[in-house]
């Protein structure tokens, strides 16, 4: 019977119970947005962006990484298909968690405009950070272990807590925690990425790709020591090659047992082969075709969906001001031929006075307009009052 000082169960709200390995999962995620967002800050970005991808990443990946694992472990939930859905007792699977993760952050950040390579470069280790406190999750499930291993190795070698050593207990032989391998080597990918970005001339993507070639080193060679590894009936040659790659630990550490039946080739192992080798030649070829072109890490992160609204904003602008010019030139041209004609008493109409003046004179009766036309005309006439 297992060793099981830890209870799976963290408190209970009513009939709801409240597992470790979801408080564990949720305080990866929000540590690694804290991360994210710190980061985000340096380009403009705002915290509210990074939850979005949040929201959307996260269902994401854990929809991808049980859909991964179940997958490859279908004969053990055909019988009982509703099992698929409690993922508290464990079983997902990480490379399926970052498929998903992507596929949701791709398709967000598509809509906003943004480019994924330059955001996945921010959240690098805030996704690898994440994935070292998650590891702890299936310490308390007791999962994830590696092979059989004497109490002696894990207390006196690796001088481990109490905690650590009774909880590597399971059905009274002892494993290697290779959870806890995991999680250590992916702290320090953490710190190693933090010192990654802060270099001059790194380029867009290759923070991510730093990020995945680490990740993929550690897991080829921790997958190795474990019992529980996903896996096919590959070919020979595959099988091989990985043997050969993991050999070098065969000095220290006995491989983890690999049922021949079930596999012979451990699905992480290959996959993780095939990420640093394409990651590698991706960084290369990048670097020497884009040469000095290329855009750097530090470059401002804009939406180019932000810029055309910009664009737009900004031509609206132009031709309001041109407009408002036009009308101010044409009424300052207006003024300056209403001063010309003052100041040479001009009798030319003014511009301004477009509208016709009424007549006072006009409305009076005719009477009244008769005698002041003989009154004028007897000023300007003189003999002519004479003979009236």
């Amino acid at each position: 019977m297992a060793t099981m000082l830890l209870n799976p169960i963290a408190f209970q709200l009513g009939p709801i119970s409240v597992y470790w390995y979801g408080i564990i999962l949720g305080t990866a995620a929000l540590v690694g947005l804290l991360l994210a967002i710190r980061e985000g800050k340096r380009f403009g970005l705002s915290p509210d962006f990074f939850m979005d991808i949040l929201l959307i990443g996260l269902p994401s990946a854990l929809i991808g990484a049980r859909a991964y694992y179940v997958i490859f472990q279908w004969d053990q939930y055909k019988g009982d298909p509703l099992k698929i859905f409690a993922i508290w007792e464990g079983g997902i699977a990480i490379y399926g968690a970052l498929i998903g993760a992507f596929i949701g952050a791709w398709l967000y950040l598509r809509k906003k405009g943004y480019s994924f390579i330059r955001i996945a470069d921010i959240c690098a280790p805030g996704l690898l950070i994440g994935q070292a406190i998650g590891r702890w999750g299936n310490f308390v499930n007791q999962e994830a272990y590696g092979g059989p291993v004497e109490e002696s190795f894990l207390r006196n070698t690796l001088h481990l807590p109490d905690f650590i050593v009774n909880q590597m207990n399971v059905q009274g032989v002892f494993h290697h925690p290779t959870f806890l391998y995991e999680s250590v080597w992916n702290f320090a990918g953490v710190l190693l990425l933090f010192g990654i970005r802060r270099i001059k001339n790194v380029r867009q993507g290759e923070l991510l790709l730093s990020y995945l070639i680490w990740y993929s080193i550690g897991r080829f060679f921790i997958e190795g020591l474990r019992t529980d590894s996903l896996a096919y009936k590959g070919s020979a040659w595959i099988q091989s090659i990985v043997d050969a790659l993991w050999s070098p630990m065969t000095f220290v550490f006995e491989p983890g047992y690999l049922d021949p039946a079930y596999g012979n080739v451990r699905i992480s192992q290959l996959l993780a082969v095939i990420i640093v080798i394409v990651g590698i030649i991706l960084i290369v070829v990048r670097r020497l075709r884009s040469g000095d072109r290329a855009v750097r890490y530090s470059d401002p992160i804009v939406s180019t969906k932000q810029t055309a609204v910009n664009l737009v904003e900004a031509n609206q602008g132009t031709e309001a001001a041109s407009a408002g010019s036009t009308s101010v030139t044409e009424s300052e041209e207006v003024h300056e031929a209403d001063r010309l004609r003052k100041q040479n008493h001009a009798d030319v109409p003014s511009p301004l006075d477009e509208q016709p003046k009424v007549d006072e004179q006009a409305s009076t009766t005719p009477e009244l307009g008769e005698a002041q036309a003989d009154n004028n005309d007897s000023v300007l006439h003189p003999e002519n009052k004479d003979k009236s």
